[in-house]
């Protein structure tokens, strides 16, 4: 097909057809950016900062010169995962020099070895990095996957577990509502904490990037509130989950004590009880709630996932369907939200207490 010739005002230089000029990969790397969540953002610039101090102190070598071949992805996991001795002693290959260097550049918080789940999160990260510049990434070989299996296998076998923050249920839940009576804050502490255990266990992020816009009463017991992009819902499309009872009336208190039609729905506080004009941050959240279960005097590892491991594992006690849990929290994956939905149903089950029916209850099994 012939197209018409188009005439330019002045040169233009020509891209190469194979690769982006430097203007162009800036640009896309935008677009990433935008795109990506705020801690997520952040969670990937610490892990590849701490990736390329390991890789100076270790290599000599610099991150960013080419693709990292397999075998460095390999003593990665070999210098940051604790592996068991036979004399029952836990070992790891990071030189004792370089940890204390890569914590006094404050780079790792501490010496040691890393949990599992961080290292697979820095794994993924520079994974998803090689991606970016168009390489392979040595995590996607068979040796680097074999290595991560075996080596969960063996700290699980060895008494290792996954840390799991404490799933905030109803009771406790209701511990921390009790503490709320502090005036203005307690009002929108209890807000926050309805708001976004009761919309489906709501992340920090997604609580704290709400605007006064994105909720709307239907009647005096219920609310709707609106979600925009979220960490698995990133197409834009408006998704309205509803507040019901408790839920709903807080939300109206809080906006009744803290009038707005516009900006952030969760307001910092200052001195004096004035409502700021500026969200509150994740960081704001999980304190809170951390304060409130320190008042409530209820011991466990209390953090703003709390609410979402709390609404499933709640909706799991009282019967509620898997999808109609889903449908709330907007899990993608079964295998994510199974465990903490399993927990709280089975403590309902009759599986679970067996011995609690007389032995004359029992049907005779049939032949």
């Amino acid at each position: 097909m012939n197209a018409t010739p188009l005439r330019l005002n002045g040169p233009l230089p020509p891209l190469e057809l194979a690769t982006l000029d430097a203007t162009s990969q800036a640009a896309a790397a935008a677009f990433v950016a935008a795109g990506t969540a705020a801690n997520t953002v952040r969670s990937y610039r610490s892990a590849l900062t701490y990736w390329a101090a390991w890789l100076q102190g270790r290599y000599g070598a610099r991150l960013g010169d080419g693709p990292l071949p397999v075998a460095v992805a390999v003593q990665f996991v070999l210098d940051h995962l604790a592996r068991p001795t036979e004399a029952g002693d836990w070992v790891h290959t990071l030189p004792v020099p370089l940890d204390a260097a890569l914590v006094t550049a404050g780079v790792k918080a501490r010496a040691g070895a890393l949990a599992f789940n961080t290292v697979s999160h820095r794994l993924a990260v520079v994974a998803s990095w090689h991606r970016v510049h168009g390489w392979d990434a040595p995590t996607d070989s068979a040796a680097v996957k074999t290595l991560l299996r075996q080596a969960r296998k063996a700290q699980v076998r060895h008494g290792v577990r996954v840390h799991q923050k404490t799933a905030l249920v109803a009771e406790p839940l209701q511990a921390l509502l009790a503490t709320c009576n502090d005036g203005l804050r307690g009002v929108r502490d209890r807000a926050l904490l309805l708001v976004a255990w009761s919309s489906g266990g709501r992340r920090r992020s997604e609580v704290v990037g709400l605007a006064v816009t994105d909720v709307r009463p239907l009647d005096v017991d219920t609310w709707l509130v609106a979600l925009g992009a979220t960490k698995t819902e990133t197409g834009g499309l408006r998704r309205e989950k509803p507040l019901r009872g408790d839920a709903a009336h807080a939300l109206a208190a809080w906006l009744a004590a803290a009038p707005a039609t516009t900006g952030p729905l969760f307001r910092r506080l200052h001195r004096g009880g004035a409502v700021g004009t500026t969200a509150l941050t994740g960081d704001h959240v999980a304190r809170m709630v951390r304060r409130r279960a320190t008042l409530a005097g209820l011991d466990g590892d209390w953090a703003a996932h709390s609410l979402r491991s709390g609404f499933v594992t709640e909706a799991g006690r009282q019967g509620v369907p898997l999808g109609e849990v889903m449908a709330m929290t907007e899990h993608r994956g079964v295998g994510t939200v199974m465990g903490y939905f399993q927990a709280g149903s089975l403590l309902s089950s009759r599986a679970s207490d067996l011995l609690a029916a007389s032995p004359g209850d029992a049907k005779p099994a049939s032949a």
